[in-house]
């Protein structure tokens, strides 16, 4: 176990999401929303805000049965996909 905050567990593994401030500042976009930018929250990292249009550009995001969720991180779309009426029926 370690006191470092920025070593706990995430959904991609990477220690954080990309939409934390400390890992956006080493090298991944940020995807916290700025003032005016539309924004969700990420399916399978309940309450882990996303920025849609950022989101898009990375191709974080699947479209289920006419509805499109966006994600926090590159390791939440494989878990999406694996049981994507879940996390469907939680952002309900």
């Amino acid at each position: 176990m370690t006191n470092d905050p920025q070593a706990a567990s995430s959904c991609c593994g990477t220690g954080g999401h990309a939409s934390d401030t400390a890992a956006a500042a080493g090298g991944r976009e940020n995807l916290l929303a700025s003032s005016g930018d539309e924004t969700t929250t990420c399916p399978v990292m309940e309450g882990t805000p996303v920025v849609k249009a950022v989101a898009e550009a990375a191709g974080l995001y699947r479209d289920y049965e006419g509805t499109r969720y966006w994600f926090c991180c590159a390791g939440c779309g494989p878990a999406f996909d694996a049981d994507p009426a879940k996390y469907a029926a939680a952002m309900a």
